[in-house]
C-alpha cells in the first residue's frame, strides 16, 4: 500500500509541477573567423575599424518537450572599405520545456532560453576575435525582449501574427 501511495504522490506532484526551462546541452553549431588583410590589417592601428553586429534568434521544435534555439552573430570590422575581419558564429542549444503554456512558449524560446546561452555565444566571440590578432570584441547585453517586441511591430502592423518561434534579428 505504501508503494501504491508513493507512486500516486510523485505522479500527483509531476501534474501539478510548475514551468521548467532545462538545458540540457549547448553547443558552437557553426564558426568561421576569417582575418582577409592579415598581416596588415593588424599592424595598422592608428585608425580603429568600424565594426557592425547582427544577431538573429532562431527556434525550431525537436519533438516532445524539446526546442533548438540558435543565436545567429554576424560581425564585421572594415577599416577604410575594406573587411579587417569577419566572424560569423551560431551557437545554440538544446532545451526542455516542460509544462509551459502554448502562449508562451514563443517568450520562453526567444527571449529566455537566448538569454541563458548569450554569456557564453559572447565568450566565443571574444576568444576568436583574439585568436585572430584583434583585441576581443565584447558584445553589449541583448534585450532579447526588446528585439522580440521590435519584431512584433511591423508583424502586428501589417495584421500577421507569430504563432510559433521563429526568426528575430538585430
Amino acid at each position: 500500500m505504501a508503494e501504491t501511495d508513493a507512486k500516486t504522490d510523485a505522479g500527483a506532484a509531476e501534474a501539478q509541477a510548475g514551468p521548467r526551462v532545462t538545458v540540457r546541452v549547448q553547443y558552437v553549431k557553426d564558426l568561421s573567423f576569417e582575418n582577409p588583410g592579415a598581416p596588415r590589417a593588424l599592424a595598422d592601428t592608428a585608425t580603429p575599424p568600424q565594426i557592425q553586429v547582427n544577431v538573429d534568434v532562431e527556434a525550431r521544435p525537436m519533438g516532445k518537450d524539446h526546442y533548438e534555439v540558435a543565436l545567429h552573430i554576424n560581425a564585421t570590422a572594415a577599416r577604410n572599405d575594406a573587411n579587417v575581419f569577419v566572424l560569423e558564429l551560431v551557437y545554440a542549444g538544446l532545451f526542455a520545456l516542460e509544462n509551459i503554456p502554448r502562449d508562451k512558449l514563443e517568450n520562453i524560446c526567444l527571449v529566455e532560453c537566448p538569454r541563458l546561452l548569450f554569456p557564453f555565444a559572447r565568450r566565443v566571440v571574444a576568444d576568436a576575435t583574439r585568436e585572430g590578432g584583434f583585441p576581443p570584441l565584447l558584445l553589449d547585453p541583448i534585450d532579447f525582449a526588446r528585439l522580440l517586441r521590435q519584431h512584433r511591430g511591423p508583424m502586428a502592423a501589417s495584421g500577421q501574427a507569430t504563432a510559433a518561434p521563429a526568426k528575430r534579428g538585430k
